[in-house]
């Protein structure tokens, strides 16, 4: 079975009101792409990706006019895609959904949020002290993590959880006090949605759940000084530790050799530098047992993978498609 993670930069500006394909020369909302381009490119990347189920981080929207499962159901009959169920979760306001596409000939899944004592779900409200001056703090997920639960072909019981955490850009910021205090801000909420997704991991794999976590978690092992303000990353806590950790071959090797040359699923044009940052933020972090299963991850590169290198259209199309690369995991169960 091959699951994946993706995020789509604005696939929801790809469609119209009632969930079709604009398919036309008008532009995206990617930089100097048309919406026929990236549309195009998109169907080559899922087609190559040939998954079994995609979890799709930053999914077309759900709201008074729209529907992400519309939007998506369009998607794959235009280019008949085998994924042609779609679960959602608890929508947004930001016009950008979690959203899982899966082939129901393998597997069946439904939308099944958790609750304990201790940690609330997603779409409440998460109280802690991020400030250490004890008063707690209630923190919100603008997007909530999508939890799903899977049953494959042969009956094996899944949990996966798609997750989007906050990005930790200052936005808004006129100033080099107002960055500093908007980035600190924005890094104090990541690390307590990282604590409250953590607590949810922690009681599935206390339960003995076989468990998925996947998506694009704005963070990675030293990608910013705020890490050493704070101790760790949102990845680290997301990981956790024996004998309870995640694992995932790309943080692993990031954290084990944070000098060396490291792994990444992202890359953004910096206009002021004249040049393109890469970075390592999407991830599939799975429990134990599934480890064990053998899987095999890989990530969508089209300049670090060599199939995506030695494959001219699906080099283009990555880069056409979205400024994040896929990232899969292969496994027998």
């Amino acid at each position: 079975m091959r699951l994946a993670t993706y995020n789509v930069e604005w696939f929801d500006a790809l469609f119209d009101d009632d969930g079709q394909l604009f398919n036309d020369g008008g532009w995206s909302a990617r930089h100097d792409v048309t919406r026929l381009a990236q549309t195009e490119a998109l169907g080559t990347v899922f087609r190559a990706l040939d998954a079994d189920g995609i979890m799709l981080i930053e999914a077309p929207d759900t709201s008074r006019k729209r529907s992400t499962a519309r939007a998506l159901t369009s998607f794959v009959q235009a280019f008949d895609l085998r994924t042609q169920e779609v679960v959602t979760g608890f929508t947004n306001n930001t016009q950008q959904e979690i959203a899982f596409l899966y082939d129901p000939t393998v597997m069946r899944v439904r939308h099944d949020p958790q609750a304990s004592a201790t940690t609330p779900r997603f779409d409440h409200t998460f109280q802690i002290d991020l400030d250490v001056d004890a008063a707690r703090d209630e923190v919100v997920f603008s997007k909530p993590p999508l939890e799903l639960q899977l049953v494959t072909r042969a009956g094996a019981l899944l949990r996966l959880i798609g997750a989007h955490l906050k990005s930790k850009a200052p936005h808004g910021a006129t100033n080099r006090d107002e960055v500093m205090r908007i980035s600190i801000a924005n890094r104090r909420k990541q690390l307590a949605q990282a604590i409250w997704l953590r607590q949810r991991v922690q009681s599935h794999l206390d339960a003995g759940d076989a468990l998925m976590l996947m998506g694009d978690l704005n963070d990675g092992p030293g990608l910013d000084e705020f890490e050493h303000l704070f101790g760790r990353s949102s990845v680290e806590i997301l990981l956790g530790e024996a004998p309870d950790a995640l694992f995932d071959p790309h943080a692993a090797r990031a954290l084990r050799h944070p000098l060396a040359a490291q792994p990444s699923t992202s890359r953004f044009f910096l206009a002021s530098e004249g040049r393109y940052l890469q970075a390592l933020l999407d991830y599939i972090m799975v429990s134990q047992d599934l480890r064990d299963l053998g899987p095999r991850w890989r990530i969508w590169h089209p300049f670090e993978d060599a199939i995506c290198w030695q494959t001219p259209d699906l080099r283009k199309a990555l880069l056409t498609a979205s400024d994040h690369f896929p990232v899969t995991i292969d496994l027998e169960i």
